[in-house]
């Protein structure tokens, strides 16, 4: 096996995670994400790691594997691999008889990378739309400051909200921001006394940070800037700069509380220091933004989980899914109860 990543081997005809059976072979290209080098009971070292493609995701194991093999694996990245599927505990498993690093062509990239099933251009309208009913004067500067950043927004649109968590797709992060922008515009009239104006950039605004933090263009990965920064500390830094950029283009004088409050919300948009916030939120916005990235995440998490946009052709008819660990890693009731 060649020490550095090879060409991709040529497969003739591709088959998707989701359209596998429970008992079949397999040889395709994959992305691979979480390799770890696990040991069993008796001490054997084994591959544990996880594979997918633009339809889903499988945990894989290759038993008996050498640690020199496995060092030449990437933690993150795409390799080819053959193997066999098989039931374990209600879920899809892949078992791999050979696996090694590929790079793989852009042609081969759009089987590899999951993306939105929605339009980006129509979403991106629609999120022009909701951005287009701020009232202030100053923010609405403070908007078009963003919106006129055609590099950031080309991100903005591609980038996935996440690199394994919910909407971890291409268009992922411009998914979330909609929706979280049309369940504001449902919410806000509900508490008269809350700024609908600060809720809505204060959500735009929220992840941003994300377009530097997470690479896309390959597989998904933290880049160093998102290593040593991360998207909640550099979203706040893209405030102040674009808050002074509007300031210098359109003339708008910031309220005196305004910007603070904004990067305030950024910081603290994931509830608590112990998942990543920098400070508690501690207005009726950062509050009300905080619940509702909650809300979408989790309920995105758990539907992905419990009733995919389409059965698995492995779909073992068991009533859980397998614990999932952004859920404090509760199991699942599949079954719509209603059904």
């Amino acid at each position: 096996m060649p020490n550095a990543a090879a060409a991709a081997p040529s497969i003739p005809t591709r088959k998707f995670i989701r359209d596998f059976s429970t008992t079949e072979r397999f040889a395709a290209n994959f992305c691979i994400a979480n390799a770890q080098l696990a040991v069993t009971k008796n001490g054997d070292p084994y591959l544990a790691c996880l594979l997918s493609d633009k339809s889903g995701t499988a945990p894989a194991r290759r038993w008996s594997m050498p640690p020199e093999e496995f060092q030449r694996l990437p933690t993150e990245g795409f390799v080819y691999a053959e193997g066999r599927t098989q039931p374990f505990k209600g879920e899809l498993q892949l078992i791999i008889d050979r696996i090694e690093p590929i790079e793989p062509s852009k042609d081969e990239l759009r089987d590899l990378l999951p993306a939105s099933e929605r339009p980006v251009e129509e979403m991106f309208s629609e999120l022009n739309a909701l951005l287009a009913t701020i009232q202030h004067p100053a923010i609405k500067a403070l908007v078009r400051a963003y919106l006129d950043d055609e590099m950031l927004i080309g991100q903005f649109k591609q980038a996935p909200a996440a690199k394994m968590m919910h909407h971890a797709y291409l268009g992922g992060l411009l998914e979330h921001t909609l929706t979280l922008l049309n369940l504001a515009n449902v919410i806000c009239p509900l508490y008269p006394k809350i700024n609908r104006d600060v809720v809505l950039i204060g959500l735009f605004l929220h992840d941003l940070g994300k377009t530097r933090e997470i690479s896309f263009d390959g597989a998904f990965a933290y880049t160093d800037r998102g290593e040593l920064i991360g998207h909640i500390v550099d979203g706040a830094i893209m405030l102040h700069d674009k808050a002074q950029q509007a300031m210098r283009t359109s003339g708008a004088r910031f309220p005196k509380h305004a910007i603070t409050v904004l990067q305030h919300i950024i910081i603290s948009h994931h509830g608590k220091p112990d998942f990543g916030a920098a400070k508690y939120p501690a207005t009726p916005e950062a509050i009300l933004i905080a619940m509702i990235d909650n809300l979408d995440a989790k309920t995105t998490i758990s539907l992905t989980a419990a009733r995919p946009n389409r059965a698995k052709a492995s779909d073992l008819g068991g009533n859980f899914t397998e614990k999932q660990w952004a859920l404090d890693n509760v199991k699942l009731f599949r079954p719509n109860p209603l059904d």
